[in-house]
Parts: structure tokens; sequence; C-alpha cells
């Protein structure tokens, strides 16, 4: 271990420090609890609660709590049953509105990604073009966690599937702006 917590290797320091923004841990629970049921789910909504908010209204849940759960700030995630099927993103989001006791959410969603030039000449029909992408060598499936509190702060996290695993999830505030600005959306009048 070198100075100030850093674990030294072949591949230079890395930080073992724990992660302590109850977002993040939220988001990264509320990740690993999707991976969990693995690939080629549909998209998946969570309500983001402070968990001393949920204990007041739901005192019989602290026996299922841990002691990160119960940390000073610390947030709950609940997942929202029952989503409306809907080829739109933008519909299925623009019909979300949170009570005042909802202090943020999280979305999960997997894309196809494609390099750019996978996009020439494609097929005119929708379908066919969907199809075309699909079948490309150099495709990558990936999910997307997209995790917003009511204030503006956010995260996002992004796991590949050619490299599913808790230990190689990337994180990021701008990984996906559109949908971040989409879900704080679902917190406006």
């Amino acid at each position: 271990m070198g100075p100030g917590g850093a674990a030294y290797g072949s591949m230079g320091a890395v930080n073992v420090q724990p992660v302590a923004d109850p977002l993040a841990i939220a988001a990264l629970d509320a990740e690993r609890h999707v991976a969990s049921a693995g690939w080629d789910q549909p998209p998946r909504l969570f309500a983001l609660v402070r968990t001393a908010d949920l204990l007041a209204r739901e005192p019989h849940l602290r026996g299922q709590m841990g002691t990160s759960d119960l940390a000073e700030g610390a947030l709950s995630a609940i997942e929202q049953e029952g989503l409306p099927a809907t080829s739109s993103l933008e519909t299925l989001l623009g019909r979300i509105a949170w009570p005042p006791e909802v202090d943020g959410c999280a979305f999960a969603i997997e894309r196809m990604v494609v390099p750019p030039d996978a996009e020439r000449d494609l097929p005119e029909r929708p379908e066919a073009a969907v199809d075309h992408l699909a079948a490309h060598p150099d495709r990558q499936d990936v999910r997307l966690l997209v995790a917003v509190l009511r204030d503006g702060t956010s995260i996002c996290l992004l796991r590949q599937r050619a490299h599913d695993s808790d230990d190689a999830v990337a994180t990021g505030r701008d990984i996906a702006p559109g949908l971040v600005a989409a879900l704080q959306a679902t917190f406006e009048d």
C-alpha cells in the first residue's frame, strides 16, 4: 500500500478509498442489482429516497439494511415496476412525475453502440437499419444507468457486455447528458 491509501502494481496507482457520495453508492447498488438479472432487459426505473425518511415511514425495513445503508445521507433505490411499454424513450420519460418524498431517480437502459462509419449507407426502413447495425462486427452492447437528484446532481454508469464485471463499470458525470437532462425534467413542475 502506497501513501494516501493507493495500491501499486504494474498498472500504477489505484485509489482504494471507499465511495462516500450517497448518490454514487445508490447508483452503483442499483446498477449491480440490474446486472444480476443479466442482459437483454427492458428499461428499469428506480425512485431514490433518503433512507432515514424511508425507515421513518417503514421501520420494519431496518433489519434488511446494512451499515452503509444507515450512513448519514444514504439513499435507497426503490424499483418502479410495470413501466409502460413504448418504443420511445422520450414518451416514457415524459410521462413520469415524482411526489415530493422522492429525492431522485435512476434509470437503466441497454443500448447498442457502433462506430460512426457504421451509420453510413443504412437501409431506409428503420427495422432494416437496426438489423444492419446489430450485425456490425464492431457493435458493442452497453448498459447505461443514470441517476439524478432534485438538486441537479447526477452520475452515469456504463457497463459493457464484453467486459461484464462489477469492477469494469465506468462512471462519469457527462457520459449521457441528454438522458441526465430528461431525468432531471421529471422533477420539474
